[in-house]
């Protein structure tokens, strides 16, 4: 305006370039204003100016009225407000540029939340933290902002879509976000979170509970039930749901012990053996008890499972499983039951006859008869018998005892087995009760030849008589 009154053109116009200059990079505002050295060198300008401005207007001689000198002083307060109520209102423009920002940054971490909604928590904890980076950020630093004063409804919303799981009796799945939820406090400011954590004890004591529970026989989910249950144990040891660890255990193993005495005992065993497992696992001393009767219900369990193959004629199995049973517990009153078990079981595998019933869990009282049993052959042979009672026996090898040749019948009378030196065979005595047997004799194999033999035979064993029997071996060659 000086230099418009001085009509100093020149002047007047670097003025108003440096003016257009200066809003044409404030405007529109944004959260960093204007930069610092503009405003150092529009400063400079404008002193330059005035200083100009003031050596040349007392030099100057203008023809300017009264009136218009008294217009001078109000007119320069007027020009002085211009740039004050501009000031003001730019800073007004900055702030409301800062809540636009500070909003956009909530939006993202809305964002952020709303994409790992759905997906596996151990890929979704990462974005998780990512939006509470910025969510306590805005609740911390620009608590005051309106963004700030929103993130408390953020954190709620937070709170409850990470433990949605939870909410849709997903107690397994809902573990690992309610534990995030709850461990908040170590990384993200107290005062910010609230109450908030606290809230989730009980949910994770429950989900805990029922996780563990519920894996509780199931055998791909073993480290599951324990996992959780000594994971409530640690956590939460006078919780509600602590205190019913015990007693689901003990119904577990009464539930499954129940149906040992059905039609088919071996997947109740196989639960039972996880089960086991699970509260072998569990350190509490309280579990001692449940312990103890899980270890007696697999026993109990195992027998009745291998008893149940040799009744479903599945002679394998049976054999394996009393097999087993025996060396697992030789000190059970039933370890010599399923002995007898396993070798009917392995006679009925060559001859399914001997499996038509389970051998007698005692042997029958009264006379006995002798059989002798000898080894005219090469090759150690073992000899297996079922019958009124039942067992197996093993002959030594007969070392000067040879094949015998026989090009056309097995029965052949050129055959005199057993009869050289009674002390050249090796032999055994079977005194046994009167009834049918089946044998199976199972030859080792020799020298020349890379597989053992295998025979079954039925033998009636009649009171009063005695019995021999002599094994050898014949050959076309």
């Amino acid at each position: 305006m000086g230099y418009v009154l001085l009509r100093n053109w020149i002047g007047a116009a670097v003025c108003w370039l440096a003016t257009v200059a200066l809003l044409v990079a404030a405007l529109p505002a944004d959260v960093d204003g204007v930069p610092f050295g503009l405003l150092v060198g529009y400063g400079v300008v404008l002193l330059a100016a005035a200083a100009d401005g003031a050596r040349r207007g007392l030099r100057a001689t203008l023809r300017i009225g009264a009136p218009v000198r008294r217009l001078a002083l109000p007119l320069a307060l007027v020009l002085l407000a211009v740039p004050a109520g501009g000031s003001l209102a730019y800073g007004s423009a900055r702030d409301e540029a800062k809540e636009q920002a500070l909003l956009e940054q909530l939006a993202a971490a809305d964002k952020l939340v709303k994409s790992a909604d759905g997906l596996a928590f151990a890929k979704a904890e990462p974005i998780y933290r990512q939006a509470l980076t910025g969510y306590e950020d805005l609740g911390t630093r620009y608590g005051g902002s309106r963004a700030g004063k929103l993130v408390p409804d953020r954190l709620d919303a937070y709170y409850k879509t990470v433990s949605a799981p939870y909410g849709e009796k997903k107690y397994c799945e809902a573990i690992a976000p309610l534990r995030h939820l709850r461990e908040l406090p170590a990384t993200v400011d107290k005062g910010l979170l609230g109450s908030r954590p606290a809230k989730t004890d009980e949910p994770l004591a429950e989900s805990l509970y029922q996780c563990g529970t519920a894996a509780l026989g199931v055998q791909t989910a073993d480290p599951t039930a324990s996992d959780s249950l000594n994971a409530l144990y640690d956590t939460f040891p006078k919780a509600e749901q602590t205190a019913r660890v015990e007693p689901a255990v003990r119904e577990a193993i009464k539930t499954r012990t129940t149906v040992l005495s059905g039609s088919d005992p071996c997947p109740a065993t196989t639960q039972l053996r996880a089960l086991d497992s699970s509260v072998g696992n569990m350190k509490d001393p309280s579990l001692a008890g449940a312990a103890k009767e899980a270890k007696e219900a697999v026993q109990k369990g195992d027998f009745a499972c291998g008893t149940d193959e040799f009744k479903d004629k599945e002679f394998s199995l049976a054999a394996s499983t009393m097999t087993d049973y025996a060396k697992a517990y030789p000190d059970s009153p039933q370890a010599a039951h399923a002995r007898s078990i396993a070798i009917a079981a392995e006679i009925a595998e060559e001859e399914p006859a001997a499996g038509k019933s389970l051998p007698p869990a005692d042997v029958p009282d009264g006379a006995r008869m002798v059989m002798v049993i000898s080894n005219d052959g090469p090759g150690e042979v073992e000899v297996l018998y079922t019958g009124p009672m039942t067992g197996r026996i093993t002959l030594k090898a007969c070392g000067t005892c040879k094949k015998y040749q026989t090009p056309l019948l097995v029965n052949s009378p050129k055959i005199k087995a057993c009869t050289g030196p009674s002390s050249k065979y090796p032999k055994a005595t079977l005194l046994l009760p009167a009834g049918d047997y089946h044998f199976l004799q199972k030859r080792a194999a020799t020298g020349t030849s890379t597989a053992g033999d295998t025979k079954s035979s039925k033998t009636k064993i009649e009171p009063g008589y005695s019995y021999t029997n002599c094994l050898y071996v014949t050959s076309l060659f």
